[in-house]
């Protein structure tokens, strides 16, 4: 081979190593794992396909309270990535460690890049937006809890539709039970289910403080009498079989699979998975009950799931590349698709219009009733989501307080009222953090 062709060929190859490395690197951790996981790694992969400037990294890191306790050690360590995926519970955590985080707005401001927060869903960026509503992050993965039921069972039992009320969930459950049913309804994930979604949805505080939004200082209020009154209604239910308790988080879902409950309450992201697990059996979606005794019109349910936060120490070119991949994740193509395979809402007026265009709801009945149930009312002080310090472990608190109740072993006061003080405990705890 001829010394030019050779020094051609090395010199070309030098040139493609050089373009290949020149793209800058931005590594995103997050707890997606599995055909989640394998989603986030064909949208970074999309996006880095799509222009050649910037190259996402996605590494999973564990479940959310890993996460986000890896991107902390991380940061102390000076080797923090520059996105983190943390769960909802996490924000405040997250606001008060202001030294460590690049609010979303100012990002999209610094880098010049097309930004409008009008553009996605009040319902759930209020989530994530500071008092005076600016975005601190950016929603991901958002979901809200719906009502699931079996309509076989429910023909059965000479019911034509779901109940909309918690009066009519009882009513509902009795006539199931009498056509055959074991038990009317299960739930999943009870602290954000049955008291922080019962609260929006009934627009009751959680706490002070606006639920926590203005500030520090704050305190539960989940032991007023509407919650006294639903979980000692719950209590009584779980002693005659209305309702049954199946575990913590997701744990009671299979009641539902197996049709031992006619009915379970549960993320609407979960739609999909319930599908794959009871093949051949027509599952309906409603929105979530609401008490007739405390309000006439109900407020819109708030968000579980995980948002995309930015974090300090990287270079302007890492910022502007993190800005390119939001303006990426924030299309309503993007969005659509991940709204579509994975049931978790839409973040964007638009990629909920594209999917609705694309004859996606009409195909899948159900798949849009979070997001109506989102989006029907103005979200309020109550219904707009909550901001406490350390609230994953008053979650705990608050679990090991209704497991008293379904145990009988507790009245609905006595364990509201432990779980209120414990909780402001973990509050008090927080303060501390923050001096």
């Amino acid at each position: 081979m001829a010394i030019k062709t050779i020094l051609g060929l090395v010199t070309t190859t030098i040139v493609f190593t050089a373009q290949v490395q020149a793209k800058t690197e931005v590594e995103w951790w997050h707890a997606m794992g599995g055909v989640l996981g394998q989603k986030v790694n064909q949208i970074a992969q999309d996006f880095n396909a799509s222009q050649s400037e910037y190259e996402i990294k996605p590494v999973y890191k564990g479940s959310y309270s890993e996460t986000m306790t890896s991107a902390i050690a991380a940061f102390r360590a000076k080797q923090q990535p520059a996105i983190v995926q943390v769960f909802e519970v996490g924000t405040a955590t997250m606001m008060g460690a202001d030294k460590a985080i690049y609010p979303v707005y100012q990002l999209m401001a610094d880098t010049k890049e097309p930004f409008n927060a009008i553009d996605y869903l009040p319902a759930v960026t209020g989530y994530y937006t500071s008092k005076e509503g600016k975005m601190l992050s950016l929603p991901f993965n958002s979901s809200t809890p719906v009502l699931y039921y079996n309509k076989a069972m429910f023909v059965k039992a000479g019911l034509t539709e779901a109940p909309k009320t918690w009066q009519q969930m009882e009513t509902t459950s009795k006539k199931l039970i009498e056509s055959g049913a074991k038990c009317g309804f299960s739930t999943t994930w009870q602290s954000w289910t049955q008291i922080e979604n019962f609260a929006a949805r009934n627009d009751l505080a959680v706490g002070t403080q606006s639920n926590g939004f203005d500030g520090l200082n704050t305190s539960f209020r989940f032991n007023d009498s509407a919650f006294v009154k639903h979980i000692d209604q719950m209590g009584q239910w779980a002693k005659n079989g209305i309702f049954k308790y199946g575990g913590r988080q997701s744990s009671g879902m299979p009641l539902f699979y197996t049709q031992e409950c006619a009915m379970t309450i549960g993320s609407s992201a979960s739609l999909s998975g319930i599908l794959e697990s009871m093949k051949g059996i027509e599952v309906g979606v409603a929105e979530l009950p609401y008490d007739a005794d405390v309000i006439s019109k109900p407020k819109n349910t708030i968000i579980g799931g995980a948002s995309l936060w930015v974090l300090n120490g990287h270079s302007k070119a890492e910022y502007k590349g993190v800005a390119k991949f939001f303006s990426y994740l924030s299309s309503p193509e993007v969005q659509a698709d991940w709204h579509q395979f994975t049931g978790y809402l839409p973040i964007t007026k638009k990629a909920y219009e594209l999917t609705k265009k694309q004859g996606f709801y009409q195909n899948h009945p159900g798949t849009d009733t979070a997001i109506l149930q989102m989006t029907s009312s103005t979200p309020s002080v109550n219904s707009k989501g909550i901001r406490f310090g350390n609230f994953l472990q008053t979650r705990d608190i608050i679990n090991e307080e209704l497991e008293a109740v379904w145990a009988g072993k507790a009245s609905a006061k006595t364990a509201l009222n432990n779980a209120v003080r414990r909780g402001d405990e973990q509050l008090r705890r927080f303060e501390r953090t923050q001096n």
